[in-house]
């Protein structure tokens, strides 16, 4: 017996990482010590209270029941909280919406506004998600913005065509290409929002993870934007608990209760000891600077960040040392699939940036998520292969 697809799923592009992951598998077929440089999936543990608060959350008998579709009490109060300390931004708990890792709400905020053949606004190249778990899976159409090397990898608002467009996606600091902003540059985009009478959804899971002084805002802290505007955050990057899935939006409150009601119709909400820790994790902040912990992590990853742009820029390539996430966005002057495969000849796994949209094409993105050792030895392999 076969089951046919719905046209939504028929919809999605193929999926681009299939080549990779067919030569990923014949490399380890042959024995080689493959050194992953592709995912963005933090090598650091989480802090050590962040465990022990976890142990100790989890070992109650009473935090095991369901929650709220839109998050603990507490839960909301120690974001609102945050929000204010970090970000100088005033929110009421009804304009929080805890979320299982931000990923989650940004997919499921296009069910509860977008209707079959409206536009959605995508950056390109971009995470995938904003194109295909939100828009395609909604029945909504994706319309590319390209984010190009010669504007800072960020869209010409003065070009963009918003025919029929509902709503937008922004994501900065970026994944893949590492670009950051200003305030300047994020009044734009509100003020374009507000103009077109778009819905602005704005990635901010990179937030804290910063370098060289840079500090990322919010674009809630702009003039207009809780008008438009809803915010998406992520304990994943920030407190390293990629797989405990916990995250929040906070925002316009038309667009948090939109996105709650899709949500009390699919989940019951975070577990509540993952909450609890989350709160814990959100006090580790006691104003708008990183916690110490943080600053930590962020030196390490720095370090790791500075050897591999400067072992690419020794091979010839023109890389920027990004101020914020943990990638590297290289021009590789070629296809990048055969990039990609000349790097896994020779043991180092990188993700080809057309995987992001075709405005990717030409680039890849590498990952400094490996201990300073691996990190060392994938130099050298990436600088034996290039020689």
């Amino acid at each position: 017996m076969t089951f046919e697809y719905a046209d939504r799923i028929k919809r999605l592009p193929p999926y681009l990482f299939a080549e990779l992951e067919k030569l990923t598998r014949e490399k380890k077929r042959c024995g080689i010590d493959l050194i992953s440089l592709s995912i963005g999936d933090p090598d650091l543990p989480p802090p050590t209270f962040i465990i022990e608060s976890l142990k100790k959350e989890a070992s109650d008998p009473k935090k095991h029941n369901y929650s709220f579709s839109q998050g603990e009490p507490d839960f909301r109060e120690a974001v609102t909280g945050w929000c204010k300390k970090r970000f100088n931004v005033d929110l009421q708990q009804d304009q929080v919406v805890a979320l299982l890792g931000s990923k989650e709400g940004i997919a499921n905020v296009a069910r509860a506004f977008i209707n079959p053949g409206d536009r959605v606004l995508v950056p390109d190249p971009a995470y995938p998600v904003y194109a295909q778990g939100s828009t395609i899976l909604c029945d909504g159409i994706p319309v590319p913005m390209p984010l190009l090397e010669e504007n800072d990898f960020k869209p010409d608002f003065e070009v963009i065509k918003v025919d029929k467009a509902k709503m937008m996606f922004l994501n900065y600091p970026s994944n893949p290409t590492a670009a950051t902003v200003d305030k300047k540059f994020l009044k734009e985009a509100v003020d374009f929002a507000k103009d077109n009478n778009l819905m602005l959804c704005y990635d901010n899971a990179y937030s804290e993870i910063t370098y060289d002084g840079y500090r990322a805002p919010s674009i809630l802290e702009i003039d207009g934007a809780m008008d438009v505007a809803i915010e998406f955050h992520s304990f994943s990057k920030t407190f390293n608990m990629t797989g405990d899935r916990i995250g929040f939006a906070v925002g316009n409150k038309q667009l948090i209760d939109g996105l709650t009601k899709v949500k009390t119709q699919i989940d019951s909400g975070p577990p509540v000891y993952t909450q609890k820790v989350a709160v814990k994790a959100l006090g580790a902040y006691s104003g708008s600077e990183p916690p110490e912990f943080l600053k930590k992590n962020n030196l390490i990853l720095q370090e790791r960040r500075d050897l591999l742009v400067d072992t690419l820029c020794k091979l010839g390539y023109k890389v920027e040392k990004a101020k914020a996430t943990f990638y590297v966005w290289v021009n590789c002057k070629c296809d990048s699939i055969k990039f990609v495969a000349k790097l896994l000849d020779v043991g180092v796994a990188v993700t080809p940036g057309d995987g992001f949209g075709k405005y990717g094409e030409g680039y890849v993105r590498i990952t400094f998520t490996q201990p300073m050792e691996r990190m060392v030895e994938a130099c050298n392999r990436i600088a034996s292969a290039f020689k």
